[in-house]
């Protein structure tokens, strides 16, 4: 054995730099927290896997400070449609409202969205990445992890993974880490998982596809006929067809009985599919692979100081894209509370919700994929024209064609009760647990902001249409600083105090009309009044909602389960 002692410890190690863990160092380096990643590959991938985002994800990438950089590549707004083999578009999907700031679907090109996040994390001198390093087993104490790697031999190195539960044996040249907390983005094969045991449910599908991705050739424009997103509801060959941004295309299309991996991966079979959509001499073929679909989630997530993350915790099939999503939320979820223990913000009871919010949703974006995959790739005649006959009648039933045009049958970003840090729900409709609607809004020059870059890292404090400061003491007021809080009133457009109700604005108030009504309504729709304050988390999730003269009381919940005890309590005490 080889094995070098560390001479320092970083905050966090971070095993996999796939999406998941690229959004992951990037809000914890924005926090200024020390980081290392490891990645076993000496360079990137190159193949496009996933293919979507939402307004949620877009939103995290605000958080992380790329959202712009990387929507530059990307389409935004992109129109999703089923559709019968004779071309009949039985539905489409087109979102014009922005509820959290972005635009809801939008489809990129993989290779350039995890171009752009290595590149952006540069800025933050505490990061480090080490490409070509190998993560090979973990210990882990009361007050860290040493996290073992050796060299990777490049893409040729294979490592069979542990048997569950056994710490791998040391292995010639290997190196170690020191952190404060690891945290394994390691994929669906994690070996961090293997190590520690942790089986995963659910299950894998048997029908298999093949994933086509192609690319038009320089001079051609031979893709303009496949504008959209659509699923192709053949019974013959259930098919997906992806535009993708700079002349990228994917299709996929599912084997039906008899057809082997073999036959589907041959070079004449793969151009006769393609076929049946596009001139196959203009386009280069980039991949084609066979793969079979997982539907399948770890039974735990954290293990002392050691987290599981992305496909690593769970396995998404891709017919709702959202798999990297998942892991994206994943990042978000963890980032701010690793940030809060290290700091001493919070006691490390905290990241316990981190399954207990993100496992639900998780689960439910699966559940829903596989009702997805099923309503697209029906091969049985019978069934299929029941399927069409039922969505063609919803979309004239209001209700249903709301459920399906507005896309309400997506998991909403709230977390289940019982199941968040938070107080309790106060009644069905509320706010709490539940991430805060990003509305476009205007200071008093009336200069346009998302709301988030007017909050912060930390906790904010939005009054609708009043002081949240008022009914606070100053030694609360004290205590929210250490957590970085800031303090807003939100008025409706065009609500804003006028004449002598102006006067009595508090100076040193951050003021804002919320344009877009987002925000004002939800609070409206949770039967909120104005006086009423949020308590809203660093991730934008509330954790309280007070009315007037509650304020206080609903900061020093907070601060207790922070294991903050209110300062205004110790004074009454004293």
């Amino acid at each position: 054995m080889n094995t070098t002692h560390p001479d320092q410890t970083v905050d966090v190690v971070i095993s996999g730099l796939g999406p998941t863990g690229l959004t992951l160092a990037h809000l914890l380096g924005k926090r200024g927290l020390s980081v290392v990643v490891l990645e076993r590959e000496p360079q990137f991938y190159g193949n496009a896997r996933a293919v979507y985002t939402d307004d949620e994800c877009l939103r995290i990438f605000q958080a992380a400070g790329i959202a712009e950089e990387l929507t530059k590549d990307m389409l935004l707004n992109a129109t999703f449609q089923w559709v019968l083999p004779d071309g009949e578009v039985l539905h489409q999907l087109i979102q014009t409202a922005r509820p959290y700031g972005w635009p809801a679907n939008n489809l990129f090109y993989q290779p350039l969205l995890e171009t752009s996040l290595a590149d952006g994390l540069a800025r933050y001198p505490q990061v480090s990445v080490r490409r070509g390093r190998e993560f090979t087993r973990f210990t882990q104490d009361a007050n860290g992890v040493n996290v073992m790697h050796i060299a990777s031999r490049g893409a040729q190195y294979s490592k069979q993974a542990p048997v569950q539960g056994e710490t791998p044996a040391a292995q010639e040249g290997e190196e170690v880490l020191r952190a404060r907390y690891f945290v394994a983005c390691d994929g669906g094969r994690s070996a961090v998982r293997a190590q520690l045991g942790i089986n995963m449910t659910g299950k894998s599908f048997p029908n298999p596809w093949i994933v086509v991705d192609i690319k038009q050739k320089d001079g051609e424009d031979c893709l303009r006929h496949l504008p959209y997103f659509s699923f192709i509801c053949d019974p013959e060959c259930p098919t997906v067809s992806c535009r993708q941004p700079y002349g990228h295309h994917r299709f996929e299309f599912m084997l039906m009985p008899g057809q082997t991996r073999e036959y589907m991966e041959q070079p004449e079979t793969v151009r006769a599919y393609l076929s049946k959509y596009v001139d196959v001499s203009k386009v280069e073929i980039l991949r084609s692979l066979v793969y079979t679909f997982n539907a399948l989630v770890a039974e735990q997530w954290r293990d002392g100081r050691v987290f599981l993350a992305g496909d690593a915790a769970h396995m998404t099939p891709q017919f709702v894209g959202q798999g990297m999503n998942a892991g994206v939320r994943d990042a978000y979820n963890l980032a701010w509370k690793l940030d809060a223990v290290l700091r001493g913000q919070a006691r490390d009871s905290l990241l316990d919700s981190y399954q207990s919010e993100r496992r639900p949703h998780a689960k439910a974006m699966i559940d829903l994929s596989i009702h997805m995959k099923n309503f697209v790739s029906t091969a049985n005649p019978l069934l299929g024209a029941l399927r069409n006959v039922a969505t063609r009648t919803a979309r004239r039933t209001p209700g249903l064609r709301e459920f399906l045009s507005e896309a309400k049958f997506k998991p909403r970003p709230r977390y289940e009760a019982g199941a968040y840090f938070g107080l309790p729900r106060q009644r069905r409709a509320g706010l709490e647990g539940e991430q805060l609607p990003q509305p476009t809004v205007v200071d008093r020059e009336n200069r346009p902001l998302l709301l988030d870059e007017a909050l912060g890292q930390g906790y904010a404090l939005i009054g609708f249409a009043v002081d949240p400061r008022q009914s606070l003491s100053a030694a609360d007021l004290q205590q929210l600083a250490q957590l970085d809080t800031r303090y807003l009133t939100l008025f409706p457009a065009g609500g804003r105090p006028q004449g002598k109700a102006a006067a009595s604005t508090p100076a040193g108030l951050g003021e804002w009309e919320d344009m877009s009504g987002e925000c004002i309504r939800r609070f409206r729709e949770a039967g909120y009044a104005e006086g009423a304050v949020a308590i809203v988390r660093p991730d934008r999730f509330v954790f309280a909602m007070a009315k007037p003269g509650q304020t206080q009381s609903a900061v020093h919940s907070l601060l207790e389960q922070l294991g903050l005890q209110a300062a205004s309590r110790q004074q009454e005490a004293s």
